[in-house]
Parts: C-alpha cells; sequence; structure tokens
C-alpha cells in the first residue's frame, strides 16, 4: 500500500492500528503513559472493515470482467458505511479509474484528503453548485441544456476543457433526458467549446433480477442513442450502464465502463445474480457483552416488559441499539458469541440490547459479540440483519450510524 493510501486511512481509523482487535476495556486501563488530547477511549461497540478483503474482492472482480472495461468505483454515502476515503483508495491501487459520488459535499471532502482521481458526480447538478464543480476538476452528469450551457461559461471563464458525462433517461424516470429527446442536448455540448462530450450513461432499475425484460429494454434504448449518435459520426470514449446487477448478468451491456457499488464491498445485489467465487463481506459489526445479569421465573426485561423469563436464564447486555443503527426489533435476532447464537431478547433500545446467553455458559464479561459478519463456522449476513429491519442489505450497510467506530483492518494482499 502506498505511503499516501497509508496516511489517509490511518487519518480516517478511530484507534491506532495496533488496537484494531478492540482490546477491552481492561486491558486499555492498564495501558501507561498520558492520553493526548486527540485520543478517544476504545468504545465496547464498533464496525471492522476489513481491507484486505477489500483488495481480494477488486482483484476478483478485475479478473472477472474483460480487460477492455474499465471500473468506476461508486463510494457515495461514505461508500455505503464502509469509508469513502479507505474504500476509494483501495480501490484506485486496485485499477479503478474512476470514483463516483451523489453530493459535491462528498466528492470535495474527498479532494480535500488528497484523492487526485477522476470523480464523477452522479445525480443532476443545481446552478449555484457548478463553479464548486469546475473549481475543484469534478465531472458533471448532465441533462438539462441550461446546466450544461452554465458549466459551459464558467469553464470558459476558468479557461478549462471541462468533461461532461449525459445522462439518458431509458426508463428508470429519475434523472436524466428521455433517450428520444437526447440528440439536441448532445448536439448543444458538441457546439461548446469549453465542453467535451467524454461519456453517455443510463441506470438499469432492474438488473439484478431473474427477469431481464425492462434491463434489456433499457439497453435496446441507450443503444438506439448511441446508433443516432454514429449515424452523426459522434463518437463517445465512455458508454456505461451497469450497476453491479447490471455487471454480474448483463455482459452485453458492459460497455465501455462498469460503475460498482456494493459488490467490492463483498455484497450482492440480490440472491439471484450471479456470484464470483472467493468475493466476501468486507464489514462485520461487532460489541462487547457490558453487563450479565441472572434471571428468575417470571422476571422481565427492559422496556416494556417484552419478555418474560420461563425458566432461570443468563443473559448479557450489549451497549448498542437502534441508535447506532441496529433494526428496533422485539424478541427477534441474534449475536453470536463463542461461534454460537444467542437470541436477542425483550425490545432492542437506543442504547442496549439484551442476549439470551443461558446456552453459551462460558461466556464472561467483555467477551466479543458479532452482531453482523462471521465468528467461529456462523455468520450473521447483511441480508439476514435486513430482514429483521425490513429493508434491504444497502439501507443496513448505509445504517450504521457515525458513533460506531470504523477499525480498519489489514492491507490489501500484495501490497
Amino acid at each position: 500500500m502506498s505511503t499516501l493510501t497509508e496516511e489517509l486511512i490511518e487519518s480516517k481509523t478511530e484507534r491506532p492500528r495496533e488496537e484494531a482487535s478492540a482490546a477491552s476495556p481492561q486491558t486499555a486501563a492498564k495501558t501507561s503513559g498520558a492520553l493526548s488530547s486527540t485520543e478517544r477511549p476504545p468504545r465496547p461497540a464498533w464496525v471492522e472493515i476489513d481491507l484486505a478483503q477489500l483488495g481480494r474482492n477488486f482483484q476478483l472482480i478485475a479478473a472477472d470482467k474483460p480487460c477492455e472495461v474499465r471500473l468506476l468505483s461508486v463510494v457515495k454515502d461514505e461508500a455505503y458505511g464502509h469509508g469513502a476515503l479507505p474504500t476509494a483508495c483501495v480501490a484506485l491501487e486496485c485499477g479503478a479509474e474512476f470514483l463516483a459520488l451523489s453530493t459535491i459535499e462528498e466528492a470535495i471532502a474527498l479532494r480535500d484528503r488528497g484523492i487526485k482521481a477522476r470523480i464523477l458526480l452522479l445525480g443532476d447538478r443545481q446552478e449555484t453548485e457548478l463553479p464548486w464543480c469546475v473549481a475543484h476538476d469534478l465531472t458533471c452528469c448532465v441533462s438539462e441544456p441550461q446546466i450544461a450551457s452554465q458549466l459551459a461559461q464558467l469553464a470558459a471563464r476558468a479557461g478549462k476543457h471541462v468533461p461532461v458525462h449525459v445522462k439518458i433517461n431509458t426508463g428508470m424516470n429519475r434523472y436524466g433526458v428521455r433517450w428520444t429527446e437526447a440528440a439536441p442536448l448532445i448536439e448543444q455540448i458538441l457546439a461548446t467549446k469549453s465542453l467535451d462530450l467524454e461519456g453517455v450513461l443510463t441506470h438499469f432499475a432492474q438488473s439484478d433480477e431473474t427477469d431481464k425484460t425492462f434491463a434489456l429494454l433499457q439497453l435496446a434504448r441507450f443503444n438506439e442513442v448511441l446508433r443516432e449518435l454514429a449515424e452523426r459520426g459522434v463518437l463517445v470514449k465512455l458508454r456505461h450502464l451497469c450497476n453491479s446487477g447490471g455487471f454480474l448478468d448483463l455482459p452485453q451491456a458492459h460497455g465501455d465502463m462498469v460503475r460498482l457499488g456494493i459488490l467490492p464491498l463483498g455484497v450482492y445485489p440480490s440472491s439471484v445474480c450471479r456470484r464470483i467465487p472467493g468475493i466476501q463481506p468486507v464489514m462485520s459489526v461487532k460489541a462487547r457483552l457490558a453487563a450479565i445479569q441472572q434471571l428468575q421465573p417470571g422476571d422481565t426485561v427492559g422496556y416494556g416488559m417484552r419478555y418474560t423469563a420461563p425458566s432461570s436464564r443468563r443473559i448479557a447486555v450489549l451497549p448498542m441499539g437502534y441508535g447506532d443503527g441496529f433494526p428496533r426489533v422485539r424478541n427477534a435476532g441474534s449475536a453470536l458469541v463463542h461461534g454460537r447464537r444467542a437470541p436477542i431478547i425483550g425490545g432492542v433500545a437506543m442504547d442496549a440490547l439484551i442476549l439470551d446467553i443461558t446456552d453459551i455458559p462460558e461466556a464472561r464479561l467483555w467477551d466479543e459479540a458479532v452482531l453482523m459478519g462471521r465468528q467461529g463456522g456462523e455468520e450473521i449476513s447483511v441480508n439476514e440483519v435486513a430482514k429483521l429491519k425490513g429493508s434491504v442489505s444497502y439501507d443496513v450497510l448505509t445504517g450504521w450510524r457515525a458513533r460506531l467506530p470504523r477499525i480498519y483492518l489489514n492491507e490489501p494482499a500484495g501490497k
């Protein structure tokens, strides 16, 4: 890993790397020496990001894709909860040529932290954002004539030749110019000396389901635009359609570049997508047993007394809850303790949830529990947590709150 990458990742790590195994409070208390004002005590609940696995996932994707297809790494929303800066650094070192984000604040934050790679801003920009895009060398998706005109004026004033990507709405009906109306906008951009038509893109509404009918219709509409451009003698450098689902299941839509967000993180966009052997989740969520109680028959647990002990039970408290992003469930779900499932009992509170550890007699105070990830031969997947939440994996990954420290482990293999 390069020195710059190490510095950037270290600056985002909540604790020193040698403490990344989340030492118990007892161990931490024995540490000698004065504490600096910038140090923070280790919280007994945290998110672990395995950078070595992230690197392996990117390498497996690179080996799977055609060599001529470029890779864009989507690191929006802090890289789906994994940390935009560390994820971007690993992606770029593994061959990604572009990064993509949704907000200008996200993009400028990466620029301020030393990221000089190409950044594509997804979605539409309002006019007040455009000067910042030009100043920070951010590539915009364009779908409105007035935005193209304003961007061209700003680029000319700055003495820059600014690349743009035209977003084509092929049926998702969110952002983009309708495929039947794209030609005038593209002609406007081509006639502008300060803008460069670098890319044309669209976005699949349903690429990760078994039925690919609508995805293929979108591909046909996109190709219709490309044919029209070719007839006018216009060659576009970058044609890109595929998200993770499209990359996996629609090789005929790979174009010149694929936009991958969730797949490099080791999570598949659906249960029916093609699998790439070796890709594994990068994120784990963990906490320590902060209290242990002995229940007698008839004792109740937590707010609303949602659980009543049917017999003598041994329970443990984890110091995290829905305030950290865990689903607010009652008597549902589990955590892994000593490689075995401990059921969640009672209602999940803002800062605490309760486990029944009766069948795990070796469990002791401050032992590690896993709420998402592997321990021993067991795993709690992001999809399992999503079912508890009544949502999808994307929501779970991005939903872990910032107050959970992100601990970055390892370095990409071979670095």
